[in-house]
């Protein structure tokens, strides 16, 4: 098999087209930040985003740079830095739709898609007013009762696009994410998989008794970059934490529409921005 191509940040960003449905990880399960800068140094438009389950501090920075036409998540939040400043702004005027979920929902929707079948059944959301606002949710008498057995089909949901930062590739492209199994969900529900990465490693990740479990296998991969602190102010795995008082920073100026382009001139346009990537 030909490995997945080793590019730069910015090549990589080129591999989102404007309008794709974009699946993005959690705050706390490398989430590529280095990556969605660079898509706002892009200029892309019109993104369906996917917050697999939730969504956080790359969500609201594309939200507020115009790059966001549609959002599916069960919550937005910053965490202990409060609020989503952008997406709340943009939710209280009404400019951006958003599609509400459940985290498990989300999960099962991709899981269809990963095992490509049309839909799978959950039952924890019977009983939920969100049921009234997702008519493409359906729920039927389980087939195998005898007796009334209500369940919810939740059709499968395949993105456009899945975007990852992960601690490590190897050269032939395979992925190691460590604990966050669910981003090799995401891989394998999603048509296109763009990777950054800490570092290239040599050898096989596959063949390494202790790492295999927590690889994404090249077949998934579509792309990979190397971005160092990819994640900023995110944290990965064991590598680094999150930088907290950078992202109660963020929380703070972004409140503004002024606010939030100094922090962009700063940390996405700026040349120590780019130098840092």
């Amino acid at each position: 098999m030909i490995p997945p191509p080793l590019l730069e940040l910015d090549a990589l960003a080129a591999r989102v087209p404007d309008g794709a449905t974009v699946a993005l990880p959690p705050d706390n399960s490398l989430c590529p930040v280095s990556l969605v800068r660079a898509l706002i140094r892009r200029g892309v438009r019109d993104l369906h985003v996917i917050g697999v389950p939730v969504s956080g501090f790359a969500t609201d920075l594309l939200i507020g740079a115009g790059a966001v036409s549609r959002l599916t998540t069960a919550a937005v939040t910053l965490g202990e830095a409060g609020f989503a400043p952008r997406f709340t702004v943009a939710m209280k005027s009404g400019a951006l739709p958003i599609t509400d979920a459940t985290c498990p929902a989300v999960h099962t929707a991709l899981q269809a898609a990963e095992k490509g079948v049309p839909f799978m059944p959950l039952r924890g959301i019977l009983g939920s007013d969100l049921l009234a606002s997702r008519p493409d949710w359906r729920v039927i008498d389980n087939p195998f009762s005898e007796e009334k057995d209500p369940i919810v089909l939740v059709p499968a949901l395949s993105p456009d696009v899945a975007l990852i930062h992960a601690v490590a590739a190897d050269r032939a492209g395979n992925v190691w994410v460590g604990r966050r199994r669910e981003l090799a969900t995401i891989a394998h529900a999603a048509k296109t998989t763009l990777v950054t990465v800490e570092r290239i490693v040599d050898g096989d990740l596959t063949e390494d008794e202790r790492m295999a479990p927590g690889v994404i296998g090249a077949l998934y991969v579509s792309a990979v970059a190397v971005a160092e602190r990819g994640a900023w102010p995110l944290g990965v795995l064991d590598l680094y934490g999150a930088d907290q008082k950078a992202l109660d920073a963020y929380a703070r100026e972004a409140k503004t529409e002024e606010g939030f382009r100094a922090w962009l001139s700063a940390h996405v346009y700026g040349p120590a921005a780019r130098a840092a990537e």
